[in-house]
């Protein structure tokens, strides 16, 4: 990908012309770092695939304003989507901001809405509403059991490599309680563990790398990007096929460089504006809008493809 870099490291035009607004129920393919669409209507459960597995994210158990004030009805609502898939997911994905105050009791409720996805497993990682009270010692409580440091990790299911990513860990200039000030961080702890983690894998694995504040950035004034994530890039270019699940801004967008392809989710809470766009952070809508810009997604690999197929859909 090529831009001309301002202040914020993306310009307006070059942002346009890399990234990709999904509507509803709309199937991004990624492919050599291409992204394709096509009507979700052709994107039923198939038989032939490996595997299918789920993202959720940013369901903000706790918050309370416009434009929804029942944030975990919706969670809740977006677990039933989960359970009426035709084919059951492998595994589900949680990318962070699980709670959005970081009290036990909501964590609690998080964790009792999981366990009734129809699932063998739900991985997590953090986002910043889920670790800036304690350093996030309550999320790896709850949902941190087998990660490393600050809740990072990886595993391999059927020949892809998952890598489970932190990416909103306190940079060292900050003094506060915990959590991301700005920009996501993953830090020279974590990045050393991707690199010892990927020197294990050849360059023809499938990568699927997941984390809470997109990889690449999507709109740095914001604090939609991650500041030291080029180090990790860097990484992945030798790979054939990689892609980044990611949440943090609350609506479906794609963006590849090279052979990356990074695609950000629905929140099932509330959404936000569009990168540039009047302001970050919740917004209210119209009456009756609101289950239209929540959502879910599952992810379709088969064996001998190189290519994911994402399907987003939405609770309306």
């Amino acid at each position: 990908m090529e831009h001309d870099s301002e202040d914020d490291g993306i310009d307006r035009r070059g942002f346009l012309g890399c990234m990709a607004w999904a509507g509803t129920a709309v199937v991004l393919s990624a492919c050599g770092g291409q992204v394709t669409s096509r009507n979700a209507s052709s994107a039923v459960a198939n038989p032939r695939a490996d595997f299918t597995f789920a993202q959720i994210s940013d369901s903000h158990i706790g918050f309370n304003h416009a434009p929804n004030q029942d944030v975990a009805g919706t969670f809740e609502q977006a677990v039933a989507r989960l359970n009426a898939l035709p084919q059951r997911p492998a595994f589900v994905v949680h990318t962070g901001d699980h709670v959005h105050l970081s009290a036990p009791e909501e964590f609690d409720t998080v964790k009792q809405i999981v366990s009734t996805i129809k699932t063998d497993r739900v991985f997590h990682v953090p986002g910043e509403h889920d670790v800036f009270v304690d350093q996030g010692k309550r999320y790896r409580q709850f949902f941190g059991k087998g990660s490393h440091g600050s809740g990072y990790y990886s595993f391999d299911y059927k020949g892809v490599h998952f890598l489970a990513l932190a990416n909103v860990q306190a940079s060292e200039s900050e003094t506060g309680a915990g959590g991301m000030n700005g920009l996501g961080r993953l830090g020279a702890e974590q990045i050393a563990f991707v690199k010892r983690d990927l020197a294990h894998h050849s360059s023809d694995t499938p990568l699927v790398i997941f984390g809470h504040v997109p990889l690449l950035a999507v709109y740095p004034k914001w604090g939609w990007a991650t500041e030291d994530s080029a180090q990790v890039l860097k990484l992945l270019t030798r790979f054939s096929s990689v892609t980044v699940l990611n949440g943090h801004i609350h609506q479906v967008l794609a963006k590849h460089e090279g052979r990356i392809t990074m695609h950000t989710a629905n929140s099932t809470a509330f959404p936000q504006h569009r990168p540039g766009e009047v302001a970050p952070g919740a917004f209210d809508l119209p009456a009756g809008e609101l289950p239209s810009r929540l959502g879910i997604r599952t992810v379709r690999f088969v064996r001998g493809r190189s290519r994911l197929a994402l399907t987003d859909q939405t609770l309306a």
